[in-house]
């Protein structure tokens, strides 16, 4: 593709939106039909259950490696020049913000990304939820949380470069990290076959996972033809989220960015997604115990993920693709906490809290309960 032919016509702003809407269409569009969401994951994990909602986020955690790393063996993506990568990062930031966001995501039932995928097909709880996510992001980075953000990371940090780098810390090098990618696709057609896993649900899976692929490879060539210097970055929701928030409240003469046309892209996707298969549906909260419950979640959705510096797209895929330290810190904090606050708090004779839409094709049953 030339890149620079899409530069001269649309601006380097306009092509960078451009490319975050129509990425942002795909994933929204196959996060909705598969039911993609690592709260479900792993709720499912911790609970011992059958339902194939943990080898839906193997299929796009496996797709997101291959994909990165087959980019980057075939030269079209250098990950070193990536942020996750190239910056200081904080460990501490990592593991802290890692497990509130956990705790977050199975307080408010979906993490940012699910909670916009939810939005999008008309359930008023993520729209509350994500707002008040969206308002602590912004918050947690300029506002008045931004000092507690900068003395928590500031407790354990790593510098950029091979020390941030799990592939040259390790020496395995990138066809290792190919051959990990691999070696989990292979344990998610396992279990997909086991579990009757539908073809949505594997097929839209690896169609998110393929997405976060495609945006490195995106930013990477658009940044190379352009004049400007641009970030070289994948999908995240916590720093995206409360930009998009700032620009509709206030208004800024800031240039269009990749985040910008993602956000909605995402919405957008989602949305066609839902009204093609007739599952458009205004809900609401069931009372004042289930709307605290949504909004503390949100507020520690909103501090973790920009006190960790990614969301559970952001490091969960994002990140691990490009095996950055603080990442996958990020991504086990999450999956611990989370399974602990589940247990604490879901797993309980009076609880039972469901846990997402039921997945397509499959009917509705004690472990595919209805939509939260």
């Amino acid at each position: 593709m030339n890149w620079q032919n899409v530069i001269d016509r649309l601006g380097e702003p306009g092509t960078l939106a451009a490319t975050g809407l129509l990425i942002g269409i795909a994933f929204g569009f196959m996060a909705q039909r598969s039911r993609f969401c690592l709260r479900s994951a792993v709720i499912e994990f911790s609970r011992n259950l059958v339902g194939g909602r943990l080898t839906v986020w193997l299929f796009a955690f496996a797709a997101a490696v291959i994909g990165t790393q087959l980019l980057v063996l075939a030269g079209a993506f250098d990950a070193s020049e990536a942020r996750q990568i190239a910056a200081r990062g904080s460990l501490s930031g990592a593991a802290i913000g890692g497990a509130l966001f956990g705790v977050g995501m199975i307080l408010a039932r979906g993490c940012s990304s699910r909670l916009l995928v939810l939005a999008a097909q008309g359930n008023l709880r993520s729209v509350v939820s994500g707002l008040v996510f969206a308002v602590t992001a912004q918050a947690s980075w300029t506002g008045l949380l931004a000092p507690a953000r900068e003395t928590i990371s500031g407790w354990w940090t790593v510098d950029g470069g091979a020390s941030r780098d799990l592939i040259a810390r390790t020496g395995i090098g990138h066809g290792g990290a190919l051959a990990f990618g691999v070696l989990w696709l292979a344990a998610a057609i396992f279990w997909a076959r086991r579990q009757k896993v539908s073809t949505w649900g594997w097929a839209g899976a690896t169609g998110v996972g393929l997405s976060i692929a495609a945006a490195w490879w995106a930013t990477y060539a658009i940044g190379r033809a352009s004049f400007d210097p641009h970030p070289i970055q994948a999908l995240s929701f916590t720093g995206p989220s409360a930009e998009v928030l700032t620009r509709v409240l206030f208004v800024s003469d800031k240039p269009f960015n990749f985040d910008m046309g993602l956000m909605p892209g995402v919405f957008i996707g989602s949305f066609l997604a839902a009204l093609l298969f007739k599952e458009l549906k205004l809900e609401g909260f069931e009372g004042g115990a289930s709307m605290r419950r949504y909004i503390v979640g949100a507020l520690c959705m909103g501090f973790g993920g920009m006190l960790a510096g990614g969301c559970a797209v952001g490091a969960g895929l994002s990140g691990a693709a490009v095996f950055t330290i603080t990442s996958w810190v990020t991504l086990t904090a999450m999956w611990a906490a989370a399974a602990l606050t589940d247990r604490l708090l879901d797993q309980r004779p009076a609880a039972g809290a469901a846990l997402d839409q039921a997945m397509p094709g499959t009917p509705v049953t004690a472990t595919t309960p209805s939509p939260v």
